[in-house]
């Protein structure tokens, strides 16, 4: 009787261990979700992933913010337009966040514009030096994927963790949470 006792003793100490070994892996550390929305559906999902996560929310604020007519896709001379026909086009941002590099994982959300991620994307990542951090790309889109976006933005810093991303169009906050939990 005391050998099984014994036996159950270990089994339930080797799960608990098992337990404590996996819960340690899926910690991430402290967790900025940093997002871009021109028309507040990336926003949305970012709230969700925050909520997710238990992360700070930050807005990537360009200094002049989109109009409706900047975001006219079907103009050739609006402003996104002409930002994304230029790769170099580094929108400023307002840069009020003094504490990135406190961050040990961003999630960085962003609607997909031209297939890529929106040039004011790239300034907040080369502005905050992102390079050595573990990022987890999410965005939204009337009808792109977000492979294109993450392959140009691994290719253009090939110093950062990219994780894998993952579009959010409408996803329930459970939905996002399951994301978060099995990524």
């Amino acid at each position: 009787m005391k050998r099984i006792a014994f036996i159950l003793a270990a089994l339930a100490a080797l799960g608990l261990t098992a337990c404590a070994q996996k819960k340690e892996t899926k910690t991430e550390g402290k967790v900025l979700v940093a997002y871009f929305s021109a028309t507040g559906t990336t926003e949305e999902a970012a709230r969700k992933v925050a909520a997710a996560t238990g992360g700070t929310l930050y807005e990537i604020r360009p200094v002049a913010a989109y109009t409706a007519a900047d975001l006219d896709w079907h103009d050739d001379n609006s402003r996104s337009s002409l930002e994304m026909d230029d790769p170099a086009s580094r929108p400023g941002i307002v840069a009020d966040l003094s504490v990135a590099a406190t961050y040990d994982v961003v999630y960085l959300g962003f609607p997909i514009w031209w297939g890529v991620a929106p040039r004011v994307v790239n300034t907040f990542v080369e502005q905050y030096d992102l390079a050595g951090k573990t990022v987890v790309p999410f965005a939204t889109s009337g009808g792109s994927g977000i492979d294109g976006a993450v392959s140009a933005l691994r290719e253009a810093y090939p110093g950062v963790k990219w994780q894998d991303g993952k579009l959010l169009n409408g996803m329930s906050q459970e939905d996002v949470n399951e994301w978060i939990q099995n990524r």
